[in-house]
C-alpha cells in the first residue's frame, strides 16, 4: 500500500487510526529497494523516549505541496518528515498532501484543501500543522489565523532538532544565529503585545518604539555579536587548519546524506568512539582522526554534518565554520545508504550542497554503505547504475567491516596519485593573495611576476588543490612530475 492511500482525497474526510498511518510510514521510509534486499527492522525510537521535556506529546498534521520537481514524490517527502518530526518528540496524527503548481502564496495550499484541513482538525485533534516546505511569514499568519493551530515548517523542524543535538559553544551559536535569522521576519507572530509601546520616563514621552521594534534591534544586536563570535572561531579553525598543512598530513573528508552511517564508518576505520546513532544529525559538530593506511600514509579523516533533501540555506550559512573543513579536504568520502529506496536523490542532495560550497570538483570516492542488509548476489556495478552512482563505488559496511579493507587501499592508491604535484600558471587578483600562503603551505611557487590588476604565479602543486584554484589557472599544458 503507497503512502497516498493514507491520505485524505477530494471526498469528506475520514479518520483513519494513528498506529496505522506510523505503521506505514515506518515502512515507506526504509522499504527494500528490491527483493535483494533482507527484511529490515526499521521501526524507529521515538525521540519522546528520550528526552523528558514534557509529559504532554503533541499531535502533528503534515501538509506537503507537491510542485518541485526534484525527484521526491510527496510519499517519500512525507515519509522523512515524519521521521523529523518524530525525531523532535511529535507525534504525527495524519498526513495530507496536493499537487499545485506552485504553492498558494496566501495559505501555502488551495482553499479546498484547507477546508478539509479545517475538518480534521476536529477530527484528529492535531495542535501543529507541520508544512513539508519553508513558509513565508504571509503564509505563517494566515494558516495559523486560519486553523487555530500552532504552524511550523520543515525549515523550523529542522533547527529545532539541530538545537537539541548541540553540544558544543561553536555549534549552539551556530545554530542560534540560523533560529534568529529565519525567525526574524516572523517576530509578528510571536507576541500578542506588539502594539504596546516601550514604556518611557520623564522627558522622553513621545512616539517611542512598540514592542516588536525592540525585540527586532534586540535580535539584530545578537546576530551582529554571534556572527563576531563565529568569525573569531572561523579564525581559530583556520589557525588550526595551517598548524595541520604544516604537517603535510593529507584530510579526507566524509560527506552524506544524515543517518548514512558516516559517524560509524569513522569509527570503524579509525578506532574512534564517536556518537553514532540510527537517528537523524545524530552528529553536529566535525571530529577529526588520524587514519593509518596500508602503504604506511597517515591521513586525517573528518566527519562533519550530514545533509538533508530541502536543506535550509540559512543553515549552511550559519555552519560556514564548520562546514570549510569540507573545502580544506584532499579528498571526499561520499557515503550513501545503498539500501534506502530514496539513495539516489539522497545522493543528488549531497552534490547539490557539494556545488553550493564549491566543493563540486573534488576528488571523490562513493562508498555504498550498509551492504550487511543486502543479500550477497547484489551486482556492485548494477546497483551503482541504478542508482546513477560511479560504477567504480565501493560496497562496506561499517557494522561488520565487510569492504573496509578495500577502501582502505582505495583511499592510499588516490591520495597517492592527487598528492603528485601538477605545474600551473595562476593569474590571482590581488584581492584573493591569501592563496599565494596556500600554495606555499601545500606546494611550491617558481616564479611571481606582478602586473596592474593581478599576480601571474608558477607554481607546481597537489592535484587536489586544483579544484581550489581552476578559476585562476591560464590555460595551457598541465603536466605531471615524478614523484
Amino acid at each position: 500500500m503507497g503512502f497516498e492511500s493514507l491520505l485524505p482525497s477530494h471526498e469528506p474526510p475520514s479518520c483513519w487510526t494513528v498506529a496505522f498511518l506510523l505503521n506505514t510510514m515506518r515502512k515507506i521510509a526504509r522499504p527494500p529497494t528490491s527483493d535483494r534486499i533482507k527484511t529490515l527492522n526499521i521501526h524507529r525510537r521515538s525521540t519522546t523516549h528520550e528526552t523528558n521535556r514534557s509529559t504532554a506529546v503533541e499531535r502533528a498534521l503534515l501538509v506537503c505541496v507537491h510542485w518541485r520537481r526534484d525527484g521526491w514524490d510527496p510519499a517519500s517527502s512525507l515519509a522523512e518528515l515524519a521521521q523529523l518530526a518524530e525525531t523532535a518528540g511529535l507525534q504525527v496524527v495524519g498526513a495530507v498532501t496536493q499537487h499545485l503548481p506552485h504553492p498558494h502564496p496566501r495559505h501555502y495550499v488551495g482553499p479546498g484543501k484547507l477546508a478539509e484541513i479545517a475538518a480534521l482538525r476536529r477530527e484528529l485533534d492535531f495542535s501543529v500543522l507541520l508544512a513539508d516546505d519553508e513558509l513565508s511569514p504571509a503564509q505563517l499568519r494566515h494558516l495559523e489565523d486560519a486553523l487555530q493551530v500552532k504552524v511550523l515548517d520543515r525549515t523550523a523542524l529542522i533547527l529545532d532538532i539541530f538545537a537539541r543535538r548541540a553540544q558544543t559553544r561553536e555549534g549552539r551559536l551556530q545554530v542560534e544565529l540560523a533560529q534568529l535569522e529565519y525567525r526574524l521576519p516572523r517576530l509578528t507572530r510571536m507576541w500578542t503585545h506588539l502594539s504596546r509601546q516601550a514604556v518611557g520616563g520623564v522627558g522622553l514621552r513621545g512616539p517611542g518604539e512598540t514592542q516588536l521594534e525592540i525585540d527586532r534591534r534586540r535580535a539584530r544586536e545578537r546576530i551582529a555579536w554571534i556572527r563576531r563570535q563565529l568569525e573569531d572561531v572561523r579564525r581559530h579553525r583556520e589557525r588550526y587548519r595551517q598548524r595541520r598543512r604544516q604537517e603535510r598530513l593529507p584530510v579526507v573528508s566524509l560527506v552524506g546524506y544524515t543517518n548514512a552511517g558516516k559517524s560509524t564508518l569513522l569509527n570503524a576505520l579509525t578506532g574512534a568512539s564517536v556518537l553514532a546513532e540510527d537517528k537523524l544529525f545524530a552528529t553536529l559538530d566535525p571530529t577529526t582522526r588520524r587514519l593509518a593506511l596500508p602503504d604506511g600514509q597517515i591521513a586525517l579523516l573528518t566527519d562533519t554534518v550530514g545533509f538533508i533533501h530541502k536543506l535550509p540555506t540559512s543553515l549552511v550559512a550559519a555552519f560556514r565554520a564548520t562546514l570549510e573543513e569540507i573545502l580544506d579536504a584532499h579528498l571526499l568520502l561520499h557515503v550513501v545508504d545503498v539500501t534506502h529506496p530514496k539513495a539516489a536523490e539522497q545522493a543528488a542532495t549531497v552534490r547539490r550542497v557539494l556545488r553550493e560550497l564549491g566543493a563540486d570538483g573534488y576528488p571523490t570516492i562513493t562508498v555504498l554503505n550498509k551492504i550487511d542488509l543486502l543479500t550477497p548476489d547484489v551486482d556492485p556495478e548494477q546497483l551503482a547504475q541504478e542508482l546513477g552512482l560511479p560504477p567504480n563505488a565501493l560496497l562496506v559496511s561499517a557494522v561488520t567491516g565487510q569492504g573496509l579493507d578495500a577502501l582502505r587501499q582505495r583511499i592510499a592508491a588516490t591520495l597517492r596519485e592527487i598528492t603528485t604535484p601538477v605545474s600551473v600558471r595562476l593569474r590571482i587578483p590581488y584581492r584573493e593573495t591569501n592563496l599565494l600562503a596556500l600554495i606555499e603551505e601545500r606546494g611550491t611557487i617558481a616564479e611571481r611576476r606582478y602586473s596592474a590588476n593581478d599576480i601571474i604565479v608558477d607554481a607546481r602543486v597537489p592535484v587536489a588543490l586544483l579544484p581550489r584554484l581552476d578559476r585562476y589557472v591560464v590555460p595551457r599544458l598541465r603536466t605531471h612530475e615524478t614523484p
